[in-house]
């Protein structure tokens, strides 16, 4: 009796700990005791008999609840970060893949067959735009990309063969914010999926699960990693939902290495800190450029000037570390303004530690026709930051040298 109390109120407890103590708290290895959990570099796993090894294969969520048999089915370093992520997002279960897009793949296809409708937003990463846009269509699956923002065009784009909502929030780059509550209440009155990339805000200012959503996905490169130093995606539901895109990602062979797993589980252990300075750093600068005479406009969800800013403090607690600016002069003035920093890093990628620049019409949109950019507001002289974690005098000295360049 004695013990089943101990088990019970430690679980009691586990429930109680804060956000930032859950971060640290990795469960330690079985065996060897080793503190931080190993990294499972291994191709197969040894069974201890023909009984064994056939259990395993016949099991519902062969690879996992049965123990493992090959790392393409999975891998205890990727549960280990699958566990932690799910607990952290407030959900059942995760599933772990190589990349964000990896992850927005396999969940789409798990929600949507031939002849099924997804409504999304129509300002999402590049990637996911040329998934939606032209490559699943191909496949039979109908795509409508509207602004999602708007509640109104969300009930309007429902259809008798809607099966998935996909929204991102806040979009990248034009960091648009949608009301996922209400977008919720829509899904759930007409039997739809309703699936958040919570990328930009993370859990730790964000919760669409709290707020009525079915999946959260996460490019897990960004903030959840957080030091630009390892690739993956990762998709938080139900466990219903996990074993259906299980069976997918074992046979269409997406799965994160165990490596990027345990580098991913590290970076976790230090999201809270991280994410704070983000957000601390990124209102600063989003403050001083929206009062810089050659900046047109400053895209931040922080701001009061921002169109959805009411929305975002309703169902965020911090804005994170993503803006966008419009700078007055043009793509050209974007460019001068770019190739000018020194402390600001050019590059395509988001979330990590150091402070990154880049022009999404030329870059990570490009893949977008031009008009269709333009008509969801991504422009020509739009330039998208990434704030990172230093002294944030120095990012805000760096823009300074550079605009007077411009």
């Amino acid at each position: 009796m004695g013990k089943n109390y101990k088990m019970k109120k430690n679980k009691e407890m586990k429930k109680n700990l804060g956000f930032q103590t859950r971060c640290v708290r990795i469960k330690p290895s079985k065996g060897e005791g080793a503190h931080t959990f190993p990294i499972y570099q291994t191709a197969g796993f040894v069974f201890e008999n023909a009984e064994e090894g056939a259990r395993r294969f016949t099991s519902r969520f062969a690879g996992v609840d049965s123990g493992y048999i090959y790392t393409r089915f999975g891998n205890p370093t990727v549960r280990v970060f699958e566990e932690k992520i799910a607990e952290l997002e407030g959900g059942e279960d995760a599933i772990a893949f190589p990349s964000g897009m990896g992850a927005i793949t396999v969940t789409t296809l798990s929600l949507a067959k031939k002849a099924d409708h997804v409504i999304s937003t129509d300002v999402v990463y590049g990637g996911t735009h040329k998934l939606f846009d032209s490559i699943l269509p191909e496949y039979g699956i109908e795509f409508s990309l509207v602004d999602s923002s708007d509640i109104d065009v969300i009930k309007k784009s429902v259809k008798d063969n809607t099966k998935v909502i996909f929204i991102e929030t806040p979009t990248n780059p034009t960091m648009k914010v949608s009301d996922i509550k209400a977008i919720a209440e829509i899904a759930k009155n007409n039997n739809i999926m309703l699936v958040v990339d919570n990328t930009f805000l993370t859990p730790y200012f964000q919760m669409p699960l709290k707020l009525g959503a079915d999946i959260v996905i996460h490019s897990a490169t960004k903030y959840i990693a957080g030091h630009n130093n390892a690739t993956g995606g990762v998709a938080i539901g139900s466990k219903s939902f996990t074993e259906k895109a299980f069976t997918l990602r074992k046979n269409m062979g997406i799965i994160l290495s165990p490596f990027d797993a345990w580098i991913m589980t590290i970076g976790v252990k230090t999201l809270p800190l991280r994410m704070e300075k983000h957000n601390e750093n990124a209102m600063k600068i989003a403050t001083f450029l929206e009062k810089h005479k050659k900046i047109e406009k400053v895209l931040y969800p922080g701001l009061a000037s921002h169109p959805q800013y009411e929305t975002s403090k309703k169902q965020s607690t911090g804005s994170g570390g993503m803006l966008a600016f419009e700078i007055k002069g043009g793509i050209e003035a974007g460019k001068k303004l770019i190739d000018n920093v020194e402390l600001c890093v050019l590059e395509g990628n988001l979330g990590d530690v150091c402070t990154l620049i880049q022009h999404p019409a030329s870059m990570t949109h490009a893949v977008i026709p031009k008009e269709e950019r333009l008509k969801i507001g991504i422009t020509d002289g739009m330039v998208r930051l990434s704030v990172g974690i230093e002294d944030v005098a120095d990012i805000i000295n760096d823009l300074e040298q550079a605009l007077k360049k411009v």
